[in-house]
């Protein structure tokens, strides 16, 4: 039979031949519990045929021939919903559940078998909380001493350690013990007959956690604790209930039922059914009454949805899908040979990113590809690379700055003897297959090696130099640089922070002392005398007159304050009140100007913010320490950008293929043939999406420079051949004119 088994995610066919899996009581109470309850595998499908394809479960062992139903139960096991039930622990996945009551197991293990009867018997329909219990099975297992125990025994005023060895009882009914006192090594010095009371446990062969394991472990419910039934007739334990739990409980089918809880489910039954069914109840129930058997059956969750994003190969398309775009073909027109792109992607991102240290003026990545596929030998973008890696190993005074003393070599390195130190370098490294190279390098044919032999030696020249001082230093202080940038945006932000606090404070206290100056003006009302007087007044009216009496005082004052404001307002000259508008009006203006102040005010402060952002944004991508993948599609392929060059390389998962982007539009069609509900794909489209716009901003350049040679290369073309253009002055061949302007004298 052909299984689709998953492993982490990934799926992959197996053959096999057994179908059914069963699984015996003892492996079923290990199970996880699925939100606190017993939870039951699926079944195997019946009438499998060795040539039929399903999908199963790696860690439950579960079969189906359903898709959705597989990847339905995979969802599922992957919730944290999951209970260990021989530690109590929740909040986990299904496999995380199973590894803990695994290791639970091996520690209950650890248990004697001498003890193993005695704490079930005390186990056994006990009603106290598993902590107490734990307690008193701790407190008297400790009084059972057992043959093997290893203990201290008092003889002759000392302790010493000692081991049981035989149980001995004396006619008065005390145990006695007969142990074996050990010395060094634990080996045997003497015999001895002790009593219980003489001997003291050297360490308890079991704690508190290991018996709370046990416990649950060995019983089916709790409170009362109610052991396995096969587990209790194993040790020869009463299943019978005792005689002070029969008024609260009974046994029926096997299991133990609470009579008062029975009680109260028939009791609302009952007046269920006098008020007739809720349309919910009838929802859920069929023709004859009873619960639907596919949501009920075998104590199954109903099938939950998806939740997105999950891993891409478990992805299936869904009707609510937009509408994905193909993915296009990268470009894979590269004049290097396809198994050595890596390495020429490496070297130039080393050399450019490390340019200053190497005193190396930058060069572009196809003037650089091309140069390695020249067969001049003393091209000059080559000879400045291999010279400027070389001379970091010199300043290092390492291994190969002794071999060049030892062969009195002079440190500066010329265009006619720059072969000889790569050949000296190669002598040290030993690499088998670049020492072949050495005799063509020494005839002065080094444009005649083929491109894998260049970059090997580049690339060994730029691991080394990865390990000299020089470098190392360079990575220690942009590491520091960074992390000072951090601290600096963390500050502002802080600051930022604090500002704004201050402020929602200050407005919070003016609000405060508008609602407290209202209070007051309406505690001493609108008569000016009144608030000048201040409490005296009020003590002395409370004083004088009675509780009705002032009422009507209070309103006879607002009928007087009333008249008295309106005989103020009649008595105000028409020029006042021309004089007040006009106040009022300037208020207003004034307001309207500080208000506008205000929202410039805070536009320029969100301006210089974004400003300050984007300032440390660049500073940070400047101090660059490494260029990591945008991320992976659903077939693991990595996609590479390089802020020096304006493609997105694509490497496949083997590193085998490599292909490129370089058109805005190619970009765009990627992007959206990304499925976000995959993990991969949805990581990568997030990364696209935050770099886009300067992704797009070095196509579009590099277009324009495009542009700019086909048309250069056409003018080239049109020429006379009378006044042909010597071979420097083609675009094709810009690399030729390269010079190290940062050349070291």
């Amino acid at each position: 039979m052909t299984l689709l088994v998953d492993f982490g995610g990934r799926h992959r066919i197996i053959s096999y031949s057994v179908v059914l899996v069963h699984l015996s009581e003892e492996a079923i109470w290990k199970m996880p519990l699925f939100k606190r309850k017993p939870f039951d595998l699926a079944k195997p499908p019946e009438d499998l045929e060795p040539s039929d394809l399903v999908y199963q479960v790696r860690f439950t062992k579960e079969i189906f021939r359903d898709y959705q139903e597989y990847l339905n139960r995979i969802n599922l096991y992957r919730q944290r919903v999951w209970m260990c039930k021989s530690t109590g622990k929740s909040n986990l996945t299904y496999e995380e559940a199973m590894v803990m009551e695994k290791n639970a197991i091996q520690k209950v293990q650890q248990l004697p078998n001498d003890l193993v009867a005695p704490a079930l018997r005390i186990i056994q329909f006990s009603m106290l909380s598993l902590r107490d219990l734990a307690d008193l099975v701790t407190k008297k297992l400790q009084k059972d001493l057992f043959v093997g125990a290893e203990l201290y025994g008092k003889k002759d005023d000392g302790l010493y350690p000692c081991r049981v060895l035989k149980i001995v009882e004396n006619g008065v009914g005390k145990m006695q013990y007969e142990v074996a006192l050990l010395g060094e090594n634990k080996k045997i010095t003497e015999n001895a007959i002790l009593h219980g009371e003489d001997l003291v446990w050297k360490k308890t062969p079991f704690n508190r956690k290991i018996l709370k394991s046990f416990i649950r472990e060995s019983t089916c419910r709790s409170i009362p604790w109610v052991l396995h039934e096969k587990l209790a007739q194993k040790h020869g334990i009463s299943t019978d209930l005792p005689e002070e739990l029969r008024s609260k409980f009974f046994l029926q089918g096997g299991q133990l039922v609470n009579r008062t809880k029975k009680r109260k489910n028939e009791n609302r039954n009952n007046v269920g059914e006098a008020n007739g069914e809720s349309g919910k109840s009838k929802r859920n129930k069929g023709e004859t009454g009873k619960p639907d058997a596919s949501k009920e059956e075998n104590n199954q969750p109903e099938d939950e949805p998806v939740k997105y994003p999950i891993d891409d190969l478990l992805v299936k398309p869904g009707p609510d899908d937009p509408l994905f775009t193909d993915r296009p073909s990268p470009s894979r027109d590269f004049n290097v040979p396809m198994d050595c792109i890596g390495d020429l992607l490496m070297v130039w991102d080393f050399c450019s990113s490390f340019s200053r240290v190497l005193n190396l003026w930058p060069f572009s990545l196809e003037d650089f590809e091309n140069a390695i596929c020249h067969k001049d030998s003393n091209l000059v973008l080559i000879v400045e690379t291999h010279s400027a890696l070389l001379r970091i190993l010199i300043k290092d005074d390492g291994e190969y700055s002794l071999a060049l003393q030892n062969k009195k070599r002079k440190s500066k390195i010329s265009l006619i003897t720059w072969t000889e130190y790569v050949c000296d370098f190669l002598e040290m490294i030993n690499v088998t297959e670049l020492c072949s190279c050495m005799t063509t390098i020494k005839r002065g044919h080094y444009g005649l090696l083929d491109a894998n032999a260049k970059l090997g030696i580049l690339c060994e020249l730029v691991c080394h130099a990865l390990e000299t001082d020089l470098i190392r230093g360079k990575l220690d202080d942009l590491i520091e640089q960074r992390r000072a940038l951090g601290a600096t945006v963390r500050g502002e932000a802080l600051e930022y922070a604090r500002k704004k606090r201050e402020e929602k404070e200050q407005l919070k206290g003016e609000s405060n002392g508008l609602e407290v100056k209202e209070n007051s003006m309406e505690s001493t009302g609108s008569n000016p005398h009144m608030a000048e007087n201040g409490e005296e007044n009020g003590d002395m009216v409370e004083e004088v007159i009675s509780s009705r009496q002032s009422n009507a005082f209070v309103n006879s004052r607002k009928q007087l304050n009333g008249q008295s404001k309106r005989g103020e307002k009649q008595k105000l000259d028409p020029k006042v009140e021309a004089e007040n508008i006009t106040n009022s009006n300037e208020k207003e203006a004034q307001k309207q100007l500080t208000g506008e102040k205000k929202e410039d005010q805070e536009k320029k402060s969100k301006e210089k913010r974004e400003q300050r952002k984007e300032y440390f944004k660049r500073e940070m991508e400047k101090r660059s320490i490494r260029t990591n993948p945008l991320g992976k599609d659903r077939d693991y392929n990595r996609y590479w950008w390089f802020r020096r060059d304006g493609r997105i390389f694509v490497e496949s998962s083997d590193s085998k293929q490599w292909g490129y982007y370089c058109a805005k539009e190619e970009v765009d069609a990627l992007m959206s043939s990304l499925n976000p509900k995959g993990e991969r794909e949805r990581a990568l489209q997030q990364q696209l999406e935050k770099f886009y716009p300067r992704i797009s901003l070095e196509l579009q350049k590099r277009s324009k420079d495009l542009a700019q040679k086909i048309a250069l290369e056409e003018a080239v073309l049109r020429r006379s051949t009378r006044v042909r253009a010597p071979p420097r002055e083609n675009p094709a061949n810009a690399f030729l004119k390269y010079v190290n302007k940062w050349k070291e004298d």
